[in-house]
């Protein structure tokens, strides 16, 4: 362990909360991950305002196989709250940093919510390191977003955010995610979720970093930007798109329009499920990215490749019959 290591909790235990939280200091902030497992490497990236831990059900099931590195997000977790860039394009810039830091060449990313809006970056960015991305209820596929997320960004929402800290405050946001689920609210399955992640907003430092993180992201409208018209790119890039069909976080719709804009894609939806698949049936998640890693090769594209997909939106010729035969598989 080198002097950038630090550990937190016992060690060796099963969920992310146990194993040693490790740092990094890149560009002058810490990074904290954790990391867990052998062999080819998944780079797991959580949402907005969530924390490694949100990953904690499926990681021990994935390390069976897999080198897993599980980072906290700049602003978020254990990592450091610097007055920063907290944009997709600069996350995506932060997690190659990280890996490469790691003496890590290329990974299956793996992408929650913004997370998969980071990956999706990061596979346009760096197409050379990423080997194949996974992408849960991702964002940066359409305009839609809940209503709850557009609000947060309103002048006053750090303020409300600091207000749900205040001793007797939480019992009414308590009460109101109780009746969300009793009467079967949209957001009823996300709620107990979403109060987890307000849970993860200490102080003022990652509140603040929360509502500049958002603001890159959404505004009163909606999602501001959205990657759809750079998808012709992951022809050649495996990609699984894992959703939930009762998502009101990011609409369950915008699963059929991402798959049609991927080329090759797949999707897999969770029935009765809601914004977070993953931690609703961890087994079915493992075996799902289990097999897809397993019958996928690594995405490899060379520069000749790349440009002649920038310039005609369509595979390089003498790369077509490689794509296609790697998504033939499964």
């Amino acid at each position: 362990m080198t002097a950038n290591d630090r550990t937190s909790g016992t060690g060796g235990g099963r969920r992310t909360s146990e194993l040693r939280v490790r740092h990094r200091v890149i560009h002058g902030h810490r990074i904290a991950f954790r990391m867990a497992g052998k062999g080819p490497v998944l780079l797991l990236i959580h949402g907005i305002g969530d924390t490694s831990d949100t990953w904690a059900d499926v990681l021990p099931g994935l390390a069976q196989h897999y080198r897993v590195v599980v980072p906290d997000l700049l602003g978020h977790g254990s990592s450091a709250r610097p007055r920063a860039d907290y944009s997709v394009p600069g996350f995506a810039n932060c997690m190659r940093d990280l890996i490469s830091v790691l003496g890590i060449e290329r990974a299956t990313l793996v992408g929650h919510s913004l997370g998969g809006g980071v990956a999706m970056q990061f596979a346009y960015q760096f197409p050379e390191r990423c080997e194949r991305l996974v992408l849960v209820g991702t964002g940066g596929v359409g305009r839609q977003v809940t209503p709850l997320l557009r609000a947060a960004t309103l002048p006053g929402a750090g303020a409300l955010l600091a207000a749900l800290r205040v001793p007797g405050m939480h019992l009414p946001f308590q009460v109101g995610v109780r009746l969300m689920q009793l009467f079967d609210f949209g957001l009823g399955l996300d709620a107990p979720d979403l109060l987890r992640v307000v849970d993860a907003l200490p102080d003022g430092s990652a509140r603040s970093a929360f509502v500049r993180t958002l603001r890159s992201v959404v505004d009163w409208r909606g999602q501001v930007d959205t990657l759809m018209d750079r998808c012709y790119l992951t022809q050649g890039m495996p990609t699984l798109l894992v959703w939930g069909d009762r998502d009101q976080v990011v609409p369950a719709a915008h699963a059929g329009l991402a798959h049609m804009s991927m080329p090759g894609s797949r999707l897999a939806v969770f029935e009765n499920t809601g914004h977070f698949p993953f931690r609703s049936d961890p087994q079915r998640f493992v075996n799902l990215v289990h097999e897809f890693v397993r019958d996928t090769e690594p995405a490899s594209f060379s520069p000749e490749e790349w440009r002649a997909m920038l310039r005609t939106r369509r595979p390089h010729a003498r790369g077509e019959e490689r794509r296609a035969r790697l998504h033939a598989v499964g």
